[in-house]
């Protein structure tokens, strides 16, 4: 029998955030995913300071049928709930295409696009080599 898949819904306000923190240059340019993206205690703790609409705030994607003020409800963090983290937007845009839900992944594809702006990656200085 196959799995059952996940469906999800761009979460606005999300994005709006990562547009503001990008925007303010609050990001990480190099990190190790894995090591940097928030655990179980780290969420703990931010939700003990924080309502759960900020903590939202964090995920790019609502799970469709979670319910509210879960964290099953809350999908694809792309910071450390401190900062975006570029590293966290590429898992973001690779998990969200790898499952096929196509406007996460261009959700995360366009954030990643405007924090490079923001930080100058891709840009070529200097002039074209004949």
């Amino acid at each position: 029998m196959p799995a059952v898949m996940s469906s999800y819904t761009v979460n606005p306000a999300a994005v709006q955030r990562a547009r503001r923190l990008i925007d303010a240059k609050q990001y990480v340019l190099e990190s190790d995913w894995r090591e940097s993206q928030p655990r179980a205690d780290d969420e703990n703790a931010y939700l003990g300071r924080h309502s759960w609409a900020e903590y939202a705030e964090w995920h790019l994607a609502l799970t469709d049928g979670a319910t509210d003020e879960t964290k099953a409800r809350y999908a694809f963090v792309y910071g450390d709930l401190r900062r975006v983290h570029r590293t966290a937007l590429i898992a973001c845009v690779y998990r969200a295409a790898e499952w096929r839900h196509k406007a996460v992944e261009l959700a995360a594809h366009d954030l990643l696009q405007r924090l490079d702006k923001a930080a100058g990656i891709g840009v070529d200085m200097t002039s074209p080599s004949s």
